[in-house]
């Protein structure tokens, strides 16, 4: 059930305890596709998932707005602190509780929030009446993931299967010839750069010219798969705290 789509009587007599929260960023992501392609891919990713799934499960609404101050000096970038968009995520989720769907995965779609979302879920598992984890979607498309880019391949082919129209077909080459090999500047394992601009002339990592929509089908049915098997094993888990050690 997509919950911004459900009345609340609808909500009130559904019997469940899971639901999805799909959070993504609102930043650059080249010339050729959406600064939404990060909100876009978590919801598409969250509502096939949830399809995909042998069980109900509440989808909640996508948050929008992300930790991405690595690409402020790109235009139309947004982005919050990590304590802003920690809180912001627990709150939901402590409000999905407070209706009975305590048992929580937050489906990501951008690798600025991966940090956060580690951190928060385990603080709403310990603290709150709630249990939560992170799915972050490009880490579960087995061999696929080490393509991983920005606005590369990857990200480029979901947008081509789930919203082609966003796809500025016509900036492909541009997108391609001004992309960085691989995301930062990097001397004995410890990454020199923190903003994309100063690795990407035109923020893209990855050639988004290799990522086709038969591509895109492949990746969202991959993910929606492992999506449904954490969903499965969250739903049947002992998420009960162990007690201290004496």
């Amino acid at each position: 059930m997509q919950l911004t789509d459900a009345a609340w009587t609808d909500v009130r007599d559904l019997d469940t305890d899971l639901a999805l929260l799909p959070v993504g960023s609102t930043e650059q992501h080249g010339p050729h596709a959406p600064l939404g392609t990060d909100a876009l891919t978590a919801e598409a990713v969250a509502a096939a998932g949830a399809e995909a799934a042998d069980r109900d499960v509440v989808v909640g609404p996508t948050v929008p707005v992300g930790v991405a101050e690595e690409h402020r000096q790109f235009p139309g970038t947004l982005w919050v602190s990590e304590e802003t968009f920690r809180s912001y995520v627990r709150e939901t989720v402590q409000s999905l509780a407070y209706h009975g769907f305590d048992r929580v995965v937050v489906v990501n779609g951008h690798g600025g929030n991966v940090g956060a979302l580690r951190e928060v879920t385990a603080r709403v598992s310990r603290h709150d009446d709630a249990y939560a984890v992170p799915f972050t979607w490009f880490e579960a498309v087995g061999e696929h993931a080490t393509r991983m880019g920005h606005g590369g391949p990857l990200e480029t082919a979901l947008l081509r299967h789930v919203a082609p129209e966003t796809v500025h077909e016509d900036r492909m080459e541009e997108a391609r010839t001004g992309a960085a090999d691989r995301w930062g500047e990097w001397v004995a394992s410890v990454n020199l750069a923190h903003d994309s601009a100063e690795f990407s002339e035109n923020g893209v990592v990855g050639d988004p010219s290799d990522g086709d929509a038969v591509l895109g089908e492949e990746l969202l049915d991959v993910a929606a798969a492992a999506l449904a098997r954490v969903l499965d094993v969250v739903a049947e888990r002992d998420v009960s705290r162990p007690e201290r050690r004496t």
